[in-house]
């Protein structure tokens, strides 16, 4: 029997090429070699797609590599030989630093016929993190070369990705979500003044300032007075055009708890049992989830058996509202004093080596990491058969 062969697209150029070099040399590592023929497929930082023996290289670390975090699978990190048969190559355009023409990216082989540059795969596996990869940039693409591949779809991953978006479905399905405000960057930038004033008018300190199209809590600040929002507004500016601030969950003297769920499927999604996550910092940002130990994880999280439920609905619920498919991990607060619980944001490409959360919490419910990987796909391809039947023309 043929084996299926999966393009793993890994690295890319957001800030969080690292956490992507992670998560696909797990899936590497995972994934089962007697059903799959693995193609590696990587993108630079710079935006340039490199395969094979390229693509190994980058998989094994840039200046700042893999080895440089602490979340990552050891094993799974140091195994990239896998990676040596890929030979598929691709030449989209790469990104243009002064204008100019489109440029083809550099392939393994040059010298081949255009024709021979292209896509050679059954199906895509994208693990990329945040900006130009989970924010339905690389989906479009693929969308347009009618190419299977995991995970949310154009909508689900811009919308995922847009946390003012994200938020303005939340509420529009119904979802408990905390009181927020969201500010352009070049409003801030016009009239800092005039802007403390309306974000002081709607929230109270403490309070959480984010760009709007980020992962990885990149760019997050907390902001415990005004003298501190200033700055943590103008470090979240630095990632986006859209800024959003929300109050903290808690108020000053407590943290709020943070809850984690994944859920997995396509038009009948479900729920894992759902984790805990106690920061070693301040709150759960870069460094408290991949550089500084000290972080605790409790799986399952210690909740009682009706709030196991609801995150669990709430978690579904937030899945649909922004159409997503495939997988997503969807990210809770809860009041530790009321008990509260406020939908925080939903991911729809997590975090994927072995030890993320996102396996690990499936891992609990009883799937296990290779399992996971394998449903994936299957959805996939299901999902893409699904499209299939839609009538483009008349």
């Amino acid at each position: 029997m043929k084996k299926l062969r999966v393009g793993i697209l890994f690295g890319g150029r957001s800030g969080e090429h690292e956490v992507s070099l992670l998560s696909a040399a797990s899936v590497f590592k995972a994934i089962d070699k007697n059903k799959y023929e693995v193609v590696p497929i990587g993108i630079t930082k710079e935006g340039r797609w490199v395969t094979a023996g390229d693509a190994e290289q980058l998989l094994q670390g840039e200046a700042a590599g893999p080895s440089q975090l602490r979340a990552g699978d050891p094993e799974a990190t140091s195994s990239a030989a896998v990676l040596a048969h890929g030979e598929a190559v691709m030449v989209p355009p790469e990104p243009q630093r002064h204008g100019g023409s489109l440029s083809p990216f550099q392939t393994d082989a040059p010298t081949r016929r255009a024709s021979d540059r292209a896509i050679n795969v059954d199906v895509i596996f994208p693990v990329l993190h945040g900006t130009f990869g989970e924010d339905g940039t690389i989906q479009g693409l693929l969308e347009l070369a009618d190419i299977p591949y995991v995970g949310a779809g154009v909508l689900g991953s811009a919308a995922g990705m847009d946390k003012d978006v994200m938020k303005s479905l939340f509420r529009a399905a119904g979802l408990p979500i905390v009181k927020h405000v969201t500010i352009l960057r070049s409003e801030w930038e016009a009239n800092p003044k005039k802007f403390h004033k309306v974000i002081e008018s709607k929230l109270k300190y403490p309070m959480f300032v984010k760009p709007a199209n980020l992962g990885s809590s990149v760019g997050i600040s907390k902001a415990r007075s005004r003298p501190e929002l200033g700055p943590a507004m103008a470090e979240a500016a630095k990632f986006d055009r859209k800024i959003v601030i929300e109050q903290g969950v808690g108020g000053r003297k407590q943290k709020a708890r943070e809850i984690e769920c994944s859920v997995l499927g396509n038009d009948s999604p479900k729920a894992s049992v759902p984790g805990e996550i106690v920061p070693g910092k301040e709150f759960y940002d870069y460094s408290a989830k991949y550089v500084d130990p000290g972080s605790q994880l409790f799986l399952p999280a210690k909740i009682t058996k009706a709030e196991t439920g609801k995150i669990q609905q709430l978690a579904v619920s937030a899945f649909k509202a922004v159409d997503c498919a495939g997988l997503a991990r969807v990210d809770f607060l809860m009041d530790p004093k009321t008990r509260k619980i406020y939908l925080n944001e939903i991911n729809t490409m997590p975090g994927f080596t072995s030890i993320s959360m996102y396996p690990k919490m499936w891992a609990a419910s009883g799937l296990q990491y290779p399992d996971l990987i394998e449903q994936l796909i299957r959805l996939g391809l299901e999902r893409h058969a699904e499209k299939k039947k839609n009538q483009y023309s008349r």
